[in-house]
């Protein structure tokens, strides 16, 4: 059997550490940042841990909502759309980057990011 993606991105402390600064880059940003005026970053944070550790293939650690019931008053209600999206995408990849994450890795990130647009978007 092959070793999941979360262990050669390097387990839960990479982890860890891309979901700051993640997050970091995300309320930097204008775009991004209104969705997440009203939410502790903190909690978020450990959600988006759970979340990726085990979307790449790491520990069942995940225990919030689905992504479509997560994300769908943002949608419905503060609009959230593709362009959204693809902004915490670039910021994903860039935090890779600056992690030195391999190029192969951030694509397979990538590759299992965008299969959860269209339930993060209510489609």
């Amino acid at each position: 059997m092959s070793e999941s993606l979360f262990d050669r991105i390097g387990g839960i402390e990479a982890i860890m550490a891309a979901a700051e600064i993640f997050y970091e880059k995300v309320l930097e940003d204008d775009h991004t940042r209104p969705f997440f005026d009203d939410i502790d970053v903190s909690k978020q944070t450990k959600k988006l841990v759970g979340f990726m550790a085990w979307a790449f293939g790491g520990p069942d650690e995940y225990k919030g909502r689905d992504l479509r019931t997560a994300h769908k008053d943002l949608v419905r209600k503060r609009g959230l759309d593709d362009s959204h999206f693809d902004a915490v995408a670039t910021h994903l990849v860039a935090t890779l980057n600056e992690l030195g994450v391999q190029q192969s890795l951030i694509d397979e990130a990538v590759g299992i990011v965008a299969g959860t647009r269209d339930e993060v978007l209510d489609r």
